[in-house]
């Protein structure tokens, strides 16, 4: 099963309807607070080379990483399989 990680802000709306929609389809994933965690926003500007939220990370079953910018729910579904 994929590893999901979403990188969101507290206030982010986007990062709201992402999560909800995720959740919609029993898709489990790790929520990490940029706004709350330097740490954290430090990785989130390494992995993808801006501050934008939310910032989506799928880790497949064979080690490949699929990095998502903003809430895309095509995107989303073709990367995680979802009908």
């Amino acid at each position: 099963m994929p590893r999901v990680k979403i990188y969101t802000t507290t206030t982010c709306p986007y990062c709201k309807m992402e999560k909800d929609y995720l959740d919609s389809k029993g898709i489990k994933y790790e929520n990490v607070f940029v706004d709350n965690d330097e740490k954290a926003a430090e990785e989130m500007l390494e992995e993808s080379g801006q501050m934008g939220v939310p910032f989506t990370e799928i880790t497949k079953d064979d080690g490949t990483v699929a990095k998502i910018l903003g809430f895309d729910k095509e995107k989303l579904n073709e990367t995680l399989s979802i009908n």
